[in-house]
């Protein structure tokens, strides 16, 4: 047997002779054996039960959310972002310092969320409907109709729901701001019998622009045109990208109340 033999021979029996040693777990320990290195990391999560930091991005819907999440988890260098266009404000919770780089992957996102009300207005701005669809629309939405009152505007509805075999002929704008609609009855029993039906010129309305926002007034201005096919008629909403604006810049306004870090415009890399 040579000398080198007789060397693994010592080795060998020494390990196998060796006490057995319990591990701890949060460290990390290299052996080595007959068959080579082993190693052992029981630093990872699945042993200590704790993350080694705080990852993952948390979206919420409304300022009070994000300003609760903030309060939990921010710390003196955490930076907020805000995109007016994307309607978002996103806090980099564990933000790089002045002078060391950290992991930037423990993230807050305010996503607002247009409400559905807002979006049906929007939807329809500007677009021209028959008597019994823009009745319909003034029917659906009576809870954000506020000048003229919704009861108002209800009999309005019901006036042009109730004048569907008519011939419009002229519309023409009184001093008082509204709009007279002047017809002639087309069936049979009443033909030739005219009338008319007075709609204001604008009405205010008031909208939610998003999920857990205040409340804006807005002015609509009544659309129609007399043509081949009857009356019809729709509204233009006023500066309804301004109201958006204001919106947004409110939501930014109560964040900042609550939050000790300034809020950028634009968004984290």
């Amino acid at each position: 047997m040579t000398n080198i033999d007789n060397a693994q021979v010592i080795v060998d029996t020494a390990l196998r002779s060796g006490q057995p040693h319990p591990l701890e777990i949060g460290k990390y320990y290299a052996f080595v054996t007959p068959g080579g290195l082993q190693k052992v990391d029981l630093t990872g999560p699945e042993h200590t039960g704790t993350p080694s930091r705080k990852a993952g991005t948390t979206t919420v819907r409304d300022a009070d959310s994000f300003a609760a999440y903030y309060d939990k988890h921010h710390d003196a260098n955490t930076e907020i972002y805000a995109d007016a266009e994307r309607l978002t404000v996103t806090a980099v919770l564990d933000a790089h310092t002045a002078g060391d780089a950290r992991w930037e992957g423990h993230r807050l996102h305010l996503a607002l969320r247009e409400t559905a009300a807002w979006k049906q207005w929007l939807r329809l701005d500007g677009e021209l409907m028959d008597q019994d669809a823009f009745a319909e629309f003034l029917e659906d939405h009576l809870p954000e109709l506020l000048e003229p009152s919704s009861a108002d505007m209800l009999e309005i509805a019901q006036s042009f729901q109730a004048a569907q075999k008519v011939d419009f002929q002229s519309a023409s704008r009184l001093s008082s701001g509204q709009r007279k609609f002047e017809y002639v009855e087309t069936v049979n029993a009443k033909a030739g019998q005219k009338g008319q039906l007075t709609v204001p010129e604008t009405f205010v309305i008031g909208l939610v622009p998003f999920d857990g926002s205040e409340g804006y007034k807005l002015t609509a201005r009544l659309r129609y045109r007399i043509g081949a096919n009857g009356l019809r008629l729709g509204y233009k909403l006023e500066r309804p990208d301004e109201i958006r604006k204001t919106a947004f810049a409110d939501v930014l306004k109560v964040i900042g109340e609550r939050v000790d870090s300034p809020v950028m415009n634009g968004s984290p890399a």
